[in-house]
């Protein structure tokens, strides 16, 4: 177990099963103090905008196939934030896309620091330095 490194993560995952997974994953391995999750990332989004930069996640979990606004979507209007936030909040795509192109994808944009297959597991957070 480690110690506690970040004061708060977001899980953004349309799937509730799957946040409240990732949740316990978490939790277990002591990565951070709180846990916020959403299943809409348009809305999670909308939040982060009104939230001031010292209370937004330090890490957000953002998967990348969900309805309305994918994982790709919710990075592109995340860059046009400024800089404060993106410099807080570190997105980890966390996904079970197997598909190369979005390896690639996520491996050429500079706000993602980590891609992560599904599903999350304790020595995936361990290994988490972002």
């Amino acid at each position: 177990m480690t110690t506690k490194r970040y004061n708060s993560v977001l899980l953004i995952d349309d799937s509730e099963i799957d946040n409240l997974y990732n949740k316990g994953i978490i939790e277990k391995n002591g990565f951070c103090k709180a846990i916020n999750t959403k299943t809409n990332a348009k809305i999670a989004l909308e939040e982060i905008k009104k939230t001031p930069v010292e209370q937004l996640p330090d890490v957000i979990f953002l998967d990348i196939m969900m309805p309305e606004m994918d994982g790709f979507s919710f990075i592109e209007e995340f860059s046009k934030l400024h800089s404060d936030i993106q410099k807080k909040c570190k997105i980890i795509l966390l996904s079970s896309s197997d598909s190369f192109k979005d390896l690639n994808r996520a491996n050429k944009n500079p706000l993602v620091r980590k891609f992560l297959n599904k599903p999350l597991t304790e020595k995936m957070v361990e290994a988490i330095c972002v």
